[in-house]
């Protein structure tokens, strides 16, 4: 396995487990052939609960491999079946935080654009009107600090479109920081882009109880300089 120090549990019972994704690391397997969260979670659950055989773990929903924060597992085939109904009713509640290099304007505001995805490249493109095949995409931004050159924004994606903040973010001009293929000019420091899975939000799936997550922000001086914990 690799080096997991930065890789926290945040949240565990006999249904649900969540971690905090450390960016450069794949939810899923890809052609790569990369290590990924999914096989570090199963093979954390084989030795914490000295698991024999395979372990179960269903992949719920994804970050991009350059994006951190929380993300959950589920540990048995009902959680998943009444997670993905969840997601899919849009009653999870996300919430990211991204840096960007442009000061947003209106400060706060809802965003609508249709994203229509090229598979060849694995690159997303927004429309202001329907287009095509192109999908609904939905999110809500507010402006939370600012430093210098550096504005802090808390979205809330209302659909879970591929690479949906990053390239609704584009498309208005505020690119997030070290996100290259979205148009940044910052080369970003070991592939990361700043963009952070702050929480999730929703109701227990099994227990019919509030369930808050919250990973911390990735040890880095630029998240630093907004002293966002």
């Amino acid at each position: 396995m690799r080096e997991n120090e930065n890789i926290k549990v945040l949240y565990e019972d006999n249904h649900l487990i969540a971690v905090n994704k450390p960016t450069g690391w794949l939810v899923q397997g890809d052609q790569t052939g990369d290590e990924t969260l999914s096989d570090w979670v199963k093979n954390y659950i084989k030795v914490r609960y000295e698991k024999p055989g395979d372990v179960f773990l269903g992949v719920i929903h994804r970050l991009d491999r350059p994006v951190s924060g929380t993300i959950v597992f589920a540990r048995t085939s009902k959680a998943l079946e009444r997670m993905n109904k969840l997601f899919h009713d849009r009653e999870v509640q996300k919430t990211y935080w991204a840096i960007v290099n442009t000061r947003p304007e209106p400060l706060k505001d809802k965003l609508i654009h249709y994203l229509l995805k090229d598979p060849e490249t694995n690159t997303v493109r927004a429309f202001n009107k329907p287009k095509g095949d192109a999908k609904l995409a939905e999110l809500e931004y507010e402006l939370i600090g600012e430093i210098g050159e550096h504005c802090c924004l808390e979205v809330n994606p209302l659909t879970g479109r591929p690479h949906q903040i990053r390239v609704q973010l584009s498309k208005m001009g505020y690119p997030i920081r070290g996100d290259l293929k979205y148009g940044s000019k910052v080369t970003p420091r070991n592939g990361a882009i700043y963009l952070h899975s702050r929480s999730l939000a929703f109701e227990h799936p099994i227990k019919k109880e509030p369930v808050l997550i919250v990973a911390d922000v990735p040890r880095e001086q630029i998240w630093n300089l907004f002293a966002l914990k």
